[in-house]
């Protein structure tokens, strides 16, 4: 790993500590356009470095007692079975089809971001939440994180708060520990369909790790508008880099 992507690592998890999802989105990027690995390969990696760095995440939520923990239990299984059936997808896809897939996902979430960002009135928490909805939404999320290898935070953070009825930061923390559900079970469904290297997925994932410590505890003191604002350009540019080159 050059410094290059060991800052990209970092980067990785603090924007996943700060924003409670997102971060994860660059890391199949980074794998395969600084690193150098095949479409497929570099999806499948991204599963463990994802799920470790959202697994730091949800612990230090835990310890600090902001993670509910009924939430997760309900969405978190739905994510993990939709997780592994888009791994096992994957097979009948093509690569680079799934690289252009991931860019418009990318678009997407800068979409949701910077709508969030200029958002004049937060989003409300339901009153009565709707379990079978936040089912739904978490199978769906766990399709698109084993097919694509991204952690769905932006998606799953609002799901929690409107229709999980959770407030806003137990929704953060809820997503990290999800993430980590969902990235687990489409790692299993990519065995035995592609290699991995182990030492290098190791290596990014304690960086992205590291990230998301100091990430949770900045969170609240940096002005997050300014952040989601940011990350979606940076998302923008990104994406249409990917689409371009098919």
């Amino acid at each position: 790993m050059t410094p290059v992507t060991w800052l990209l690592a970092a980067i990785i998890g603090l924007a996943l500590g700060l924003l409670g999802g997102g971060g994860s989105i660059l890391t199949v990027p980074v794998f395969t356009y600084l690193m150098g690995y095949e479409p497929r390969q570099a999806i499948a990696m991204s599963l463990p470095v994802v799920g470790l760095a959202a697994a730091t995440g949800a612990i230090a939520a835990l310890g600090s007692r902001t993670l509910p923990l009924r939430a997760a239990v309900v969405m978190g299984p739905a994510t993990m079975a939709g997780s592994y059936a888009g791994a096992r997808l994957a097979v009948w896809f093509d690569p680079r089809t799934q690289l252009v897939l991931l860019g418009v996902i990318m678009l997407s979430a800068a979409a949701a971001m910077w709508h969030r960002s200029r958002a004049t009135v937060a989003w409300q928490a339901t009153s009565r939440p709707h379990p079978l909805l936040v089912v739904a939404i978490g199978l769906a999320v766990g399709v698109i994180t084993g097919l694509v290898g991204v952690g769905g935070g932006f998606l799953l953070v609002p799901a929690l708060v409107i229709v999980g009825g959770l407030p806003m930061h137990q929704a953060t923390s809820a997503s990290l520990l999800v993430i980590a559900m969902s990235a687990s079970a489409g790692l299993v469904g990519y065995l035995g369909q592609v290699t991995f290297d182990w030492q290098v997925v190791g290596i990014f994932a304690a960086v992205a790790s590291a990230g998301v410590i100091v990430g949770g505890r900045l969170a609240g003191r940096v002005p997050a508008a300014r952040l989601q604002q940011g990350f979606a350009a940076l998302l923008v540019v990104i994406a249409l880099y990917m689409l371009v080159r098919g």
